[in-house]
């Protein structure tokens, strides 16, 4: 199987779970962590994204959210105090690429449109309705708008379906001791 290097950036407990534990996974207690006041509305994205993931069939026991990892050391987040940036060499097909714009508009509560045709259609029922994205989804009112945004998500992994450019972050299931070639806290 090909290799990849990718890297990402945690708290550097993690450093301490992968010594004793032989690998990382993310869970709840740390998106409360790190989210804070947006937990909540992070924890659906989240929830949503796991549930939708291509590799959700082969998620190893017990993980419940993906660890999510850059494949430029450049767009890494620099370490700062208290968190480390892993760089891990993992096989390829353990990461899951997600593009960044898509991504951005699940995080907004946001339709991602088919084209661009697709996008006017639906922003032009938003503004009949007098609503945004957000409101549709955040509320039991719109249940037939809530369900066209959420469903228009799955297209975060389609590759067909185009959103400004191809950068893109990854996604994994779990951090292994092995994969870890170097860690800078």
């Amino acid at each position: 199987m090909p290799e990849i290097t990718v890297w990402t950036k945690q708290n550097a407990a993690v450093i301490d779970q992968l010594e004793t534990a032989g690998r990382f996974i993310a869970d709840e207690r740390y998106i409360r962590r790190e989210l804070e006041d947006t937990t909540d509305i992070m924890l659906f994205i989240y929830r949503w994204l796991s549930d939708h993931m291509p590799s959700a069939s082969v998620r190893p026991p017990n993980v419940v959210f993906p660890v999510w990892v850059s494949f430029d050391r450049e767009a890494t987040m620099s370490p700062e105090k208290g968190y480390a940036v892993l760089e891990l060499r993992v096989e390829e097909e353990l990461v899951t690429p997600v593009n960044i714009e898509k991504w951005t508009r699940i995080t907004n509560y946001s339709y991602i449109p088919l084209d661009e045709k697709d996008e006017a259609d639906h922003n032009s029922l938003l503004r009949n309705m007098g609503i945004s994205n957000a409101q549709a989804v955040m509320s039991d009112f719109y249940p037939e708008i809530k369900k066209k945004i959420i469903a228009s998500w799955d297209r975060l992994f389609d590759d067909s379906v185009r959103a400004g450019n191809r950068n893109a972050y990854g996604l994994m299931w779990e951090v292994k001791k092995e994969w870890v070639k170097n860690a800078v806290m």
